[in-house]
C-alpha cells in the first residue's frame, strides 16, 4: 500500500543542518493498525506529515501503490485515500458540524458518525465548528471527519489528546475497528497508550529521529516496557514507583 524508501529530513537551525529523521523505512500493508510510538520530540509527527505530503524529506521516496508521490500534495494525496486527523484539530469558522460532515462525504450518516464519537447529533449538527467546540469536541470531531472519508490509509496523530479520559479508550478502539471493518483499509496511530499499543497489529518505535523497532505487539511489548523501567529508574534516581516516573 504505502512504502517509505530511506526517507531522511534535517533543516536549517542557527546557521547549522539539525536532522530530524535517519534513514526511515517502512511498509504499511492492507488491513493492519499500526501503532507509532517513541519518547517526545522522536519524529513521529514529521513522519506522518511526510506521509501526508505536508512536509517534504531531504532524502528518500515515498510510494503510493508502486507509483512515486514524494512531491506529491496533500490534495493529489487525499484524492488516494490518504487521511490525516490532526494532534492539534484544525478550526472552521462559519462553518457547522453538519456542513463539513457533507463535506467529507457522510451525508445522511452524519449523526451516525458522531454518534460513534461520543457527541449527540440533535445537540452539535447545528453547532459552528469554529471556536464554539471545546478542545476534546474539535478532537472528537476532527475523527469523525476522518472516518467519514472512508479512507484508505488513516493517520491519527494522538487520538487521545485532549479527550477525557473516560473517552480516550472509546476512540482508540473505533479508530483500530474502523480500519479492519473496511476491506483493504489501514490505520497509523501515533500514540502513548499501553492499551492501545497492545491491540494494535503491528508497534513501530520511533527513537531520535531513527526507527528503532518494529514487530507484533508480543514481540515487541517486552523489549518497550523494560526499556521505560529503565529510564524511569535512571532519571528517577533508582526509585521505579517514584511519582516523577509518570509527570
Amino acid at each position: 500500500m504505502l512504502t517509505l524508501e530511506n526517507i531522511s529530513l534535517s533543516v536549517g537551525e542557527n546557521g547549522q543542518r539539525k536532522d530530524i529523521l535517519y534513514d526511515i523505512n517502512l511498509e504499511l500493508e492492507p488491513g493492519q493498525v499500526y501503532a507509532l510510538t517513541g519518547p517526545n520530540g522522536s519524529g513521529k509527527t514529521t513522519l506522518a506529515r511526510i506521509i501526508m505530503g505536508l512536509v517534504r524529506p531531504t532524502a528518500g521516496r515515498v510510494l503510493w501503490e508502486g507509483r512515486d508521490i514524494t512531491d506529491a500534495g496533500i490534495t493529489d494525496r487525499a484524492r488516494a485515500g490518504i487521511a490525516y486527523a490532526f494532534q492539534q484539530p484544525v478550526r472552521f469558522k462559519g462553518l457547522t458540524l453538519k456542513d463539513l460532515l457533507t463535506i467529507a462525504g457522510a451525508g445522511k450518516e452524519a449523526a451516525g458518525y458522531l454518534a460513534q464519537v461520543g457527541l449527540c447529533a440533535a445537540d452539535y449538527l447545528g453547532r459552528e465548528a469554529g471556536g464554539g467546540l471545546s478542545g476534546g469536541e474539535a478532537k472528537r470531531l476532527e475523527i469523525a471527519l476522518t472516518l467519514a472519508r472512508r479512507p484508505r490509509l488513516a493517520v491519527f496523530d494522538e487520538p487521545e489528546a485532549g479527550v477525557d479520559l473516560w473517552a480516550q479508550e472509546r476512540l482508540l478502539n473505533l479508530v483500530a475497528d474502523s480500519a479492519r471493518r473496511s476491506a483493504g483499509a489501514s490505520s497509523l496511530v501515533i500514540t502513548h497508550s499501553e492499551k492501545f499499543l497492545r491491540q494494535a497489529d503491528v508497534i513501530l518505535l520511533l527513537e531520535k529521529g531513527r526507527l528503532v523497532e518494529q514487530g507484533a505487539p508480543d514481540a515487541v511489548w517486552p523489549h518497550l516496557a523494560k526499556d521505560l523501567a529503565c529510564r524511569w529508574q535512571a532519571e528517577c534516581g533508582g526509585e521505579a514507583g517514584a511519582a516523577d516516573c509518570y509527570r
